[in-house]
């Protein structure tokens, strides 16, 4: 299901402008880890609730590394929380869109997004001023399974 973003500034919208420099995956992370715990993704979260977390975090680790090594690096991750939905945003200074490489086993790398369009809802790129914004979409496991 693929939706557009709901807004660009306001309520539920948590940005991090990437300083450049060792780490950037790691700091990117931590800081869409710190979204979801504000959010309220890691509180009680059951199996499927932990599962969703952990494929959120890889999944915003593969977009920012495809920056850091195809599109001079990550400028900036914007994490839009939207009641049941969480879009992850990579924006970065290429106009290039991602490329989906074949999927070759036998071949270290380029499996990235692969990972991205198998465990996300929806996953794309648009154009940005100066770049572009590599996104995906997931939504939150249904509260009425839990206590």
């Amino acid at each position: 299901m693929e939706r557009e973003a709901p807004f660009v500034e306001g309520p539920g919208v948590h940005r991090l402008v990437v300083p450049e420099g060792r780490g950037v995956v790691g700091r990117c992370r931590d800081f869409v880890r710190e979204v979801l715990r504000g959010c309220g993704w890691l509180d009680d979260a059951d199996d499927e609730g932990q599962a969703i977390a952990e494929d959120v975090l890889l999944m915003a680790s593969e977009i920012v590394t495809n920056a850091a090594l195809h599109a001079g690096g990550p400028r900036e991750v914007v994490v839009l929380a939207d009641g049941p939905w969480l879009r992850v945003e990579v924006l970065d200074a290429s106009a290039a869109p991602p490329v989906l490489y074949p999927s070759v086993a036998s071949r270290p790398g380029g499996h990235g997004l692969r990972v991205v369009q198998r465990l996300a809802a929806a996953w794309g790129s648009e154009p940005r001023a100066g770049g572009k914004a590599v996104w995906f979409e997931v939504s939150r496991p249904a509260l009425e399974s839990r206590p």
